[in-house]
C-alpha cells in the first residue's frame, strides 16, 4: 500500500505569474479524477504575501466533485482559516505546517514554536468537530538550516506533543536543506514504532539525482505516505534562496513500478493531468 498525495497549491503557490481561476479549476477537476489518495486544492494564507492563493476558495467552489473519491485537502496557516475551513462541507483534510524552527516559523508564516503549536491544536479540535482529519505537517523536520537546535531527540518530543493534541496524520518535511537517505531511515526507523497510531508522511524537496534512495529509506521504515507534485514544479516561497524542488510525482509512480506497489490509478486521466499541467504552467 502507498498514498501518493497530489499537490497543486505547492505548485502554484510560488509562481510569479498570476494563473488564471478557470485554469486552476480545470487542472484540479483533473487531478481528481487521476485516483490519487488526497489533493491539496488550495490555503487561506494573506493575498498580500501569496496572492497567487487568494482565490482558492472560490477556485474549491466551482470544482466538480460528482465523481471523486479522493479526498480533498487545503492549507491553513493560522487559527482563523482553520475555522474557515472547518466549516466547509467539500473540503475532507486540513493541513497546517506546525515547525518547532523559530526562524522558519517567524519566516514563513510569522509565528513562534508557542502559537504554533496552539494552532495545531485548534486544528486538531476543528477537524474532530466537523469530521474531517487534520493533517499537522512538521516543517524543518530532518534538519535547520538556520542555525536553531535541531536534533532526533527534539523531533520525537515535539512528535509527542503533537500526538498529545490528537494528531494522527503528521507528514515530515524538509523545506529547504538537503538531506541523505541515512537522515530519512534514522528518523522514521526511530519514530514509526514509537508511534505506532501514527500515519507519518514524505514530504520531500530535492534535487532530482537520488530521489530514488530518499523515497525507498522512508519507504523501507514502515511509511507508506507521500507528497508528490506533478513535474516537480513549486516549492515554499517563504523558505528562502536555499529552496529545492518538490518531488515529482512522477518518480513515485516509477518507484511504485520498481517495488511492485499497486497502485489504483486512471492512467489517461493521469496522462491528461500531465498534458495539462504543461499547457498552463
Amino acid at each position: 500500500m502507498m498514498k501518493i498525495i497530489e499537490s497543486p497549491r505547492e505548485g502554484m503557490q510560488g509562481f510569479a505569474r498570476l494563473i488564471p481561476a478557470q485554469d486552476k479549476m480545470r487542472y484540479i477537476t483533473q487531478l481528481l479524477k487521476v485516483g490519487f489518495d488526497t489533493v491539496e486544492i488550495g490555503s487561506v494564507v494573506s493575498p498580500r504575501v501569496i496572492p497567487q492563493m487568494a482565490d482558492s476558495l472560490e477556485v474549491l467552489k466551482n470544482l466538480d466533485l460528482s465523481r471523486t473519491t479522493t479526498n480533498r485537502m487545503m492549507l491553513a496557516v493560522h487559527t482563523r482559516g482553520a475555522k474557515i475551513l472547518a466549516g466547509i462541507d467539500e473540503i475532507t483534510h486540513i493541513s497546517y505546517p506546525f515547525s518547532f524552527s523559530p526562524s522558519f516559523l517567524k519566516l514563513n508564516v510569522n509565528s513562534t514554536v508557542e502559537k504554533s503549536l496552539e494552532t495545531a491544536v485548534n486544528v486538531n479540535d476543528f477537524c474532530r468537530q466537523t469530521g474531517k482529519q487534520a493533517v499537522i505537517y512538521i516543517s524543518m523536520a530532518f534538519g535547520n538550516p538556520y542555525g536553531d537546535p535541531w536534533s532526533i531527540g527534539l523531533l520525537t518530543e515535539w512528535v509527542g506533543k503533537l500526538h498529545d493534541t490528537g494528531a494522527r496524520i503528521i507528514p515530515l518535511s524538509n523545506v529547504s536543506t538537503e538531506i541523505d537517505a541515512k537522515l530519512i531511515e534514522k528518523v522514521y526507523s526511530t519514530l514509526i514504532p514509537m508511534f505506532p497510531d501514527v500515519e507519518f508522511g514524505l514530504h520531500l524537496h530535492t534535487a532530482n539525482e537520488g530521489w530514488f534512495d530518499k523515497v525507498d529509506a522512508a519507504y523501507s521504515c514502515g511509511c507508506r505516505r507521500f507528497d508528490g507534485v506533478i513535474h516537480g514544479l513549486g516549492g515554499c516561497p517563504m523558505a528562502g534562496k536555499e529552496l529545492l524542488g518538490n518531488l515529482k510525482t512522477e518518480n513515485l509512480f516509477a518507484f511504485a513500478k520498481a517495488k511492485s506497489i499497486p497502485l489504483n490509478i486512471d492512467q489517461n486521466a493521469l496522462e491528461n493531468a500531465y498534458r495539462l499541467a504543461l499547457e498552463i504552467f
